[in-house]
């Protein structure tokens, strides 16, 4: 969701060094606009001061300007032990002092999408239109098809997984069931989190040439994987947003989300979000409600989606 900024910066001539952790570093490598990637050395949560500070003394005098995308303080630190001149981020955290250059955080509930939330930080107008691309390379594309035996076109690809929790998950069996309705095989992505997920998809679609291969791929792999599929299924997660960069054709489904927030900004996506359907009785009140698991225990906003439904959108997805 950062791509248009990155695009946004490049167009006026500014150098861009991403700093990124080694999970998402491979999105920012399909970002051509990207010189540099610097992974940086973290683990998950806490603030690892020291670490910081002497990934900083490395930095220190490399760069002009710090654009800070993530709200913690922890991520506005590193520019700021580093000495970058100037600083530019959205308040939150007491990061005051940490930033030179402050924008104020939308109220709760009033963010805009987040294309448009990080792409105001470049202080240029017409951020709506904007809509992230990621470019893949041919020939690592072409490796990974060889290597599983699998032609450009020839394939649909499902991401069943959805690290928030399953308020954002399709049921497997839903999965399954679209898997057996399809002319092609299936190829389940996702992180190792997701292989008894995969498992269990592949276990239901009796009949079906269903392959999981959830955590057996690197990103840049999914990433390759993705651009030459045929059509891509996927809850609303973070490989439903390289899909979409990617221009591949693709139903996204939204439970407990909403894509008034976070949508799939391709005009080859369809989105399937039961609280936006008129036909749909009663009505979902409690959608959107943002929760890692259903609060009353239903989850009907996705599991009300039949596969028969999500297969006519892919159909329809070009």
């Amino acid at each position: 969701m950062s791509e248009p900024l990155m695009r946004r910066l490049a167009a006026r001539g500014e150098r861009l060094t991403v700093g990124a952790l080694p999970w998402v570093a491979p999105v920012y490598r399909a970002m051509p606009q990207v010189a540099e990637v610097i992974e940086f050395p973290f683990a998950h949560g806490g603030l690892q001061f020291k670490a910081r500070r002497a990934l900083a003394q490395q930095l220190t005098g490399r760069f002009d300007v710090a654009y800070v995308l993530p709200n913690s303080l922890k991520s506005a630190l590193l520019p700021f032990l580093a000495g970058i001149p100037k600083r530019v981020g959205y308040l939150g955290e007491a990061r005051v002092g940490l930033l030179t250059h402050r924008l104020k955080n939308p109220p709760k509930g009033q963010r805009p999408p987040m294309v448009a939330f990080y792409s105001a930080l470049s202080g240029e107008a017409g951020i709506e239109a904007d809509r992230p691309r990621l470019q893949v390379d041919a020939a690592q594309c072409a490796s990974v098809l060889r290597e599983l035996g699998l032609a450009r076109g020839g394939y649909y690809v499902f991401v069943p997984g959805a690290e928030y929790g399953p308020a954002k998950r399709w049921p497997a069996r839903r999965f399954a069931e679209l898997a057996q309705q399809l002319d092609a095989p299936v190829l389940l992505l996702g992180s190792g989190k997701e292989a008894a997920l995969g498992a269990e998809i592949v276990s239901l679609a009796t009949g079906a040439d269903c392959r999981n291969l959830a955590g057996t791929t690197s990103l840049t792999e999914a990433f390759g994987l993705i651009a030459a599929a045929r059509r891509v299924v996927t809850n609303d997660t973070g490989l439903m947003h390289v899909a979409a960069a990617l221009d591949v054709p693709q139903v996204a489904i939204f439970g407990s989300s909403s894509p008034l927030h976070t949508p799939p900004l391709s005009e080859r996506a369809r989105v399937l979000w039961l609280k936006a359907d008129p036909a749909y009785q009663p009505p979902l009140d409690c959608a959107p409600c943002f929760q890692r698991e259903c609060p009353l225990g239903h989850l009907r906003c996705l599991h009300d989606i039949s596969a028969a439904r999500v297969r006519q959108a892919l159909h329809a997805a070009a």
